[in-house]
């Protein structure tokens, strides 16, 4: 058999014409909408067709070698390329492949005079290809549709100009400038003072992230907020965007163990057909009384191409294909066909907390203030806070304030303990507890019971409050754990290097009976290791960061969240949730299952119907045209099974 060749989603264009090869040794062109493709086999059908009715009419000048040359200009538009490579194949080394089984049976028909029969086996096996090919295709579309965020271009300083050029001839350490709604070429690192991005495509998170001179920003983010110059810091194939793009190519590589097995199945299968048909062909020479070669020469040609291993081969691979399309239009990225079916025994899932469950997105809680009114107070406080690029001063700003905003002066950061400054004359002291007690700023005992992130204030040197700030849980969190036990998930833990007090909070909220906090990685990995002494416990781990990828490698499926912010959690993680929503990992399980039950519904259809007419073939009882129906029209019928998965819709009763 020959080896898949990997297909580059990076060079998926609509008009582009890529080869695709199957490991059984199928051949045709992956972009099949293209008129071209189809010609050859509407000649051989007309052909066909025009011959059947000659025949039928039996009309005078089509007879003898008039016929011959007719049925055989028709058999080469289809028959001619798939011989080819079943020659090709043998000079390899690589005898029994399908293209020999239908070279054979074709060949051998002609030789026998079933001129329209051979004609119509090998035209109905390029419609196959064809109908395999548009599949495929829109497996393909559906992977490329999401994650066709590339950007096209990139404005490089270079001879003390900016000029425009592909992002895949850029080096790194060169310095690009970004315009206003322009996508970053490379991954790079902030040069000018701020930068706010959207990164919806990438993270599915749709509020723009804000980030100061220094820090990382990644390909395929929207610049929301000027012009901007970033210092390439990998090269674009090494991008985050680059880097997931070949992840989802090579996803078809890593094969389940279904597929693995009718491959070694149709390696053995495929030459004791070939000697079956031989033995069909002149065993009966020596029991039959009225032994006729030609009769049972017809009979194993039948045997052979109802034998064709095509339907198993070609439609066990396109569901699990097919799965792999359904996942990655529903924002799902599966690295490997083996992960699908992975997601059909998980009964265990453990969690992390932040960005997983939550929003990792600081919002106001609680605001107390001390003898101010409360709009006066943020405003204050909101006047330092415009100082500082700290994400609890993002949440602080969202705050609306009626009247006329205050202007804050001579504003310095203490270093662990906040900012101190002047507003509208007065001193201000934002930040912690160790900052109030440094400046001799009483505050009141009940902040020593608040478990969130608290930011303390003082107002002319007196405490004037404090602001609770917490993070939010996802629109879909609570949801998401109901659903996983509607699915058969039973075992649900958090594990969080959180606070153990949050942690426990938000499982309670969520209704997560067993949770930790105030763990470390190691501590996280420990804690999944004991589940895993438990053969029974199938663990699928869900998190989102660089901290998460001992335990996404040591789980029986990975799922990272989001992912690109972390190469590693990219690397390591099984299932990327492209959306960011813990949704989405009901929808994976429900596809793993869909996929593998549509895989084996094949099976069954592929094997039931072969099994039936191979017997008929053998006894005389089915002609060329039975044996059409089980190679090719079982294979038909697979496919569009395989299908099917492009079309559901997954909901949780």
């Amino acid at each position: 058999m020959i080896n898949k060749k990997k297909v580059s989603l990076n060079d998926l264009k609509p008009d582009s014409e890529k080869e695709h090869n199957h490991n059984d040794g199928h051949n045709h062109n992956n972009q099949s909408n293209n008129f071209k493709e189809y010609f050859p086999a509407i000649i051989s059908f007309t052909m066909l067709i025009i011959g059947i009715a000659l025949d039928y009419f039996k009309v005078l000048f089509f007879k003898d070698w008039q016929r011959i040359i007719w049925y055989g200009v028709a058999y080469l538009p289809v028959g001619f390329p798939v011989v080819k490579a079943g020659w090709k194949n043998i000079k390899k080394g690589d005898v029994f492949t399908e293209f020999f089984l239908m070279s054979i049976a074709t060949i051998g028909a002609f030789v026998i005079g079933e001129f329209p029969e051979g004609v119509a086996v090998m035209l109905f096996y390029a419609v196959g290809e064809l109908f395999q090919a548009a599949a495929v295709n829109k497996a393909k579309g559906n992977i490329k549709a999401l994650l066709d965020v590339r950007p096209k271009e990139a404005l490089v300083y270079r001879n003390n100009d900016y000029v425009s050029v592909n992002p895949e001839e850029v080096e790194i350490g060169e310095k690009v400038k970004v315009r206003v709604g322009e996508k970053i070429p490379l991954d790079g690192i902030l040069l000018s003072e701020k930068g706010s991005f959207n990164t919806a495509a990438l993270t599915g998170e749709s509020k723009p992230d804000t980030i100061s001179k220094g820090e990382k920003v990644f390909a395929g983010s929207i610049n929301m907020d000027g012009v901007i110059e970033i210092e390439t810091t990998k090269e674009f194939k090494d991008s985050s965007i680059s880097r997931i793009l070949h992840m989802v190519q090579n996803a078809t590589a890593r094969k389940s163990k279904t597929e693995l097995f009718i491959r070694k199945f149709a390696r053995i299968y495929t030459p004791i057909v070939v000697y079956l048909a031989i033995a069909i062909t002149f065993l009966p020479y020596f029991f039959v009384d009225d032994y006729v070669f030609r009769d049972w020469l017809y009979r194993a040609l039948i045997f052979l191409v109802i034998s064709c291993p095509c339907a198993l081969v070609i439609s066990i691979p396109l569901g699990y294909f097919g799965g792999l399309g359904a996942a990655s239009k529903n924002g799902i990225l599966f690295k490997g066909a083996s992960f699908l079916d992975a997601m059909t025994k998980i009964n265990t899932l453990i969690m992390d907390k932040t960005g997983t469950v939550t929003k990792g997105v600081f919002k106001i809680k609680e605001i107390k203030a001390i003898n101010w009114e409360e709009k006066e107070f943020m405003k204050y406080l909101m006047a330092m806070e415009e100082q500082s690029t700290h994400p609890i001063a993002k949440a602080i700003l969202e705050y609306k304030a009626d009247g006329k905003d205050f202007q804050a002066s001579e504003v310095s950061e203490i270093a662990g303990k906040g900012l101190k400054g002047n507003v509208n004359g007065k001193p201000v002291l934002v930040g912690n507890k160790a900052l109030m007690t440094t400046n001799n700023i009483e505050v009141f005992k009940e902040i020593e019971t608040i478990v969130e992130s608290i930011v303390l204030v003082s107002i002319d040197n007196a405490f004037a409050g404090y602001v609770v700030i917490a993070d939010e849980l996802k629109e879909d969190a609570k949801e998401t754990i109901t659903n996983l036990h509607k699915v058969g998930i039973k075992k649900i833990m958090m594990l969080s290097g959180d606070k153990d007090s949050i942690t426990q909070k938000v499982a309670a909220e969520l209704n997560i009976e067993k949770a930790k906090g105030g763990l470390l990685p190691e501590d996280k990995l420990n804690e999944v290791e004991k589940l895993k002494q438990n053969s029974e416990n199938k663990i699928a781990f869900i998190g989102d960061g660089i901290n998460d990828a001992p335990v996404l490698a040591a789980s029986d499926v990975g799922i990272a969240m989001g992912g690109l912010g972390s190469d590693v959690a990219i690397e390591t993680a099984d299932v990327i949730i492209q959306t960011d929503q813990p949704s989405k990992v009901i929808k994976a399980i429900q596809i793993g299952r869909s996929t593998r039950k549509i895989v084996w519904q094949n099976i069954g259809l592929a094997f039931g119907v072969k099994v039936i007419v191979l017997i008929l073939g053998a006894g005389g009882l089915a002609t060329m045209w039975e044996a059409v129906f089980a190679d090719v029209g079982v294979a038909l019928l697979a496919i569009l099974n395989a299908v099917r998965l492009q079309k559901m819709k997954w909901s949780v009763n």
